[in-house]
């Protein structure tokens, strides 16, 4: 999958798992990861890659360790979706519905 292709898909995704986000695709600035999303009083920016072993640009590892200190901000790759959203979802402290046994 290109990264493009990657990138649209976890857009729509994120829209739909944050209801009312705003998600930017920034200006290619070298380094400033890919996506910026605004979720409620909450901030994260992502960097899309193709796959785990992409490389980096010069300045990305920094841009996204000095923006994941300030709030939220990792390397997204199909490989560790699940997981970076997972965590994102605690960073906005979205609360899942528990499930619930049945009553007998």
């Amino acid at each position: 999958m290109l990264e493009s292709e990657f990138q649209r898909k976890l857009i729509d995704e994120l829209q739909t798992l944050f209801p009312g986000a705003l998600v930017y695709k920034n200006e290619t600035k070298q380094g400033i990861p890919d996506l910026t999303v605004l979720y409620k009083k909450h901030w994260a920016l992502l960097e899309c890659k193709k796959e785990k072993n992409a490389s980096h640009q010069p300045n990305q590892d920094y841009y996204v360790e000095r923006a994941n200190q300030m709030s939220f901000s990792r390397f997204i790759y199909p490989e560790n979706k699940q997981e970076v959203l997972d965590e994102l979802q605690q960073a906005f402290r979205i609360r899942r519905k528990t499930r619930a046994s049945e009553p007998k």
